[in-house]
């Protein structure tokens, strides 16, 4: 058997891995590269280390746009089979698939006007809503917790990974030359005590696993005071009449803070002030979180039973149209404004920190991993200027980074989560999905704490087993 590490190698973005068995194939995740336009655009679009036509099945994890984003140009390249997920993931998948579609052709036109005045050839986009429309066709839902058979030498089954609705930790059970092979692949693997979602599953035995490793390395604020911190950011702006910037992941991110600012105005300990979800797909996104309650953890559920919606209270608006969020500019604070992306590199959030940035009684909420070169990374590494639109601002606009409610494990969360294994069992581990500094750094811990064959993968690199 063969592990080609393929993307997230090295780095967070892009995950996706090829095992080889029995002279067939089948690829864990198939996500977008993001980074710097040109090289992302060169990385995603064509398949160099397999041939599509030739993967029998893909197993995903979840529906983050960095570990499913690039599955409706695989099967444009001529993948035909099935994609195993969970439910809450195939729901959320048509969400994120069609809106990736949409913003690729918007792109792709905006650029093709300038390249057309230029004399230069059109781009095509990576895919068309019509290749979105394919892909969903192959998506086969799995329950959690149920093995189910890919093929007679490969059964999976999912368990919690609580990092987002719908994720999992994959368990794989493998059958070659008579003898059984135990894999595991966490995708991203949540943490304890987050809001709304069940806690990280423990999988059985693995001898080889495959990890992810954003924040190996670092620790994250601890949750329960994650409540305090936020009630801080509502009394600062009322008191500055502020608006409140808030770049935000559709899927997770938001509907985390909007919970959690409905469980601060419902013990009224912080004034009340307008809150604004500006992003269609986080408005979409927040109606699949509420069909599926089986991935609530109980706190929530409870909470269900008294409020009938966790994520809409007095006060509280979905924006949609373009319309109602230009008009947002408009209005004085103090308000909240929620908005995708998380990283800020796309989206209705670029509008609104272009017109609230450079005003030093504005604040900007930081409330997720953002990578390297990303705007989001460069606001929480305060650079003086920043270039929106490729133009620049003043960062005059006060930042607060808050952690504590990342959605990855952190050191010793994911030390925690090794702890579920008998050491003697397994017999190597793969970081993936992490900045490389990162994973020496939690590679040593890993060794330190008595783990063996700790490997930290390069892109295209292949391990027999």
């Amino acid at each position: 058997m063969e592990i080609k590490f393929i993307g997230a190698a090295r780095t967070v973005t892009g995950s996706m891995h090829l095992l080889k068995f029995n002279e067939k194939q089948f690829l864990l995740d198939c996500g977008l590269y993001q980074g710097k336009r040109k090289l992302a655009f060169e990385i995603n679009k064509t398949f160099p280390f397999f041939n599509p036509e030739k993967i029998k099945a893909l197993i995903l994890s979840h529906a983050h746009i960095d570990h499913c984003g690039n599955i409706p140009n695989l099967v444009k390249n001529g993948f035909k089979g099935p994609i195993y997920c969970t439910s809450a993931t195939k729901d959320l998948v048509v969400l994120m698939l069609k809106d990736s579609a949409y913003i690729q052709e918007k792109d792709i036109k905006f650029v093709n006007k300038r390249r057309l005045k230029q004399g230069k050839n059109p781009f095509e986009p990576l895919y068309t809503i019509q290749d979105v429309e394919q892909s969903l066709r192959q998506i086969v839902a799995v329950k959690y917790r149920e093995e189910f058979e890919v093929d007679e030498d490969l059964k999976i089954q999912f368990f919690d990974a609580g990092h987002i609705l719908g994720s999992a930790v994959t368990h794989l059970t493998i059958r070659e030359d008579n003898r059984q092979i135990k894999l595991g692949f966490s995708g991203d693997l949540g943490r304890p005590n987050l809001p709304i979602l069940k806690d990280p599953e423990k999988i059985p035995e693995v001898n080889y696993f495959i990890s992810e490793s954003t924040y190996g390395g670092r620790l994250h604020d601890k949750i329960e005071g994650t409540q305090e911190k936020l009630v801080d950011i509502i009394n600062k702006a009322v008191a500055r009449n502020a608006k409140v910037i808030v770049p935000a992941f559709s899927v997770g991110r938001t509907q985390e803070l909007v919970y959690s600012f409905h469980k601060i105005f419902e013990k009224r300990i912080a004034k009340r002030i307008p809150i604004y979800v500006d992003s269609p797909l986080s408005t979409n996104v927040t109606e699949i979180f509420r069909q599926h309650h089986e991935c609530f953890d109980a706190e929530t559920c409870d909470f269900l039973h008294k409020y009938d919606d966790p994520f809409g209270f007095n006060q509280l608006t979905y924006i949609q149209s373009v319309e109602e969020s230009k008009k947002l500019n408009d209005l004085k604070g103090p308000l909240m404004i929620i908005s995708a992306s998380g990283m800020a590199e796309a989206g209705r959030i670029l509008h609104h920190l272009r017109n609230n940035i450079a005003n030093s009684n504005n604040i900007i909420l930081m409330v997720g991993y953002c990578a390297e070169n990303t705007l989001g990374r460069k606001i929480i590494d305060r650079e003086p200027i920043v270039k929106i639109f490729g133009e620049e601002f003043k960062l005059n606009a006060e930042v607060i980074t808050l952690h504590s409610l990342s959605a990855h494990a952190d050191e010793n969360e994911l030390v925690g989560y090794f702890s579920n294994f008998e050491m003697s069992q397994l017999r190597e581990t793969f970081l993936v999905h992490g900045e490389f500094e990162s994973q020496l750094t939690f590679a040593d811990k890993l060794k330190s704490l008595g783990y063996k064959n700790i490997r930290i993968p390069e892109r295209g690199q292949i391990f027999k087993i």
